[in-house]
């Protein structure tokens, strides 16, 4: 597992991905991805995993995290 992931989920307050979690979701994403536009695939991924009360607020960590990181 990427060490940014767990990173970034602790970030949001949230448990880190576990190996089931991990497949589905890269399963969702080609999916979509080969099923519709490419750019769906991270929105239906956003879609299925929202959890947060503020998308901004998971979007600016995320965007945090990247910056701290270059």
């Amino acid at each position: 597992m990427d060490d940014w992931l767990d990173r970034y989920a602790a970030a949001l307050g949230v448990p880190p991905l576990d190996p089931t979690e991990v497949d589905a979701i890269l399963d969702l994403a080609r999916v979509v991805a080969h099923g519709t536009e490419r750019k769906n695939a991270p929105l239906a991924a956003w879609l299925a995993g929202a959890s947060t009360s503020d998308p901004l607020t998971a979007l600016a960590a995320a965007q945090s995290l990247l910056d701290a990181e270059q």
